[in-house]
């Protein structure tokens, strides 16, 4: 069945190259990435896990942790990394999920036959704390993942989950946020005392919340 947003991210226990994790318990009171490549010693997911693992601090200032999956072994992972290292300048620092059996795709819906001869494509689950899904993405095998992009969204997530508002097209971290429509004005003058700008009655402007 195909993961849909707000769903519970299914729960697994899995090998990967920093020892077992129990999926749940792993992620903790954190937000989590669980993203998949299709397989070890692929040219586009070099670039990318190197990509990913230079930017820990960001995903570490966000609460966020960042798994990564494949059906290759665990000493596949290994000597892989070594790779990463050599050609992107950073070592890996998160886990990397061995699927071998396709135990955690298939729970996740990773399996798309007709997209290219790896079977598996390259997904991207955003879950949050409470384990919901909250964002979903799945890129052609021949495209990389643009990870600032992800950062982005994680922060228009983050923002949202803690405030009434919602973020507007190419938004931002400092830019204005829209007020959701389900918030009256008489609450908006509570939830924002500095005011709003009013474009329409359903698009009503503020300062982002800090």
């Amino acid at each position: 069945m195909a993961i849909r947003l707000g769903d519970i991210a299914p729960d697994f226990t899995a090998v990967t190259t920093e020892g077992t994790i129990k999926f749940h318990d792993w992620i903790g009171d954190s937000w989590a990435v669980l993203f998949s490549h299709p397989k070890d010693f692929t040219p586009v997911c070099t670039t990318e896990l190197g990509s990913l693992a230079g930017l820990k601090k960001e995903f570490d200032k966000r609460n966020v942790k960042v798994v990564g999956l494949s059906v290759d072994p665990v000493e596949s992972h290994e000597r892989w990394a070594a790779d990463i290292k050599e050609t992107q300048g950073n070592a890996l620092n998160f886990p990397v999920i061995a699927d071998s059996d396709r135990h955690v795709s298939d729970l996740y819906d990773m399996i798309h036959p007709n997209a290219n001869d790896t079977l598996t494509v390259r997904s991207v689950f955003v879950i949050g704390p409470d384990k919901k899904v909250k964002l979903t993405l799945t890129y052609p095998a021949s495209t990389g993942r643009n990870f600032a992009e992800l950062l982005r969204v994680i922060d228009s997530l983050q923002l949202t989950a803690k405030h009434s508002v919602a973020t507007p097209a190419n938004w931002a971290q400092g830019e204005d946020v829209i007020i959701v429509p389900s918030v009256s004005n008489e609450d908006a003058k509570k939830k924002f005392p500095g005011g709003w700008r009013e474009l329409k009655p359903y698009l009503r402007l503020v300062p982002q919340p800090r």
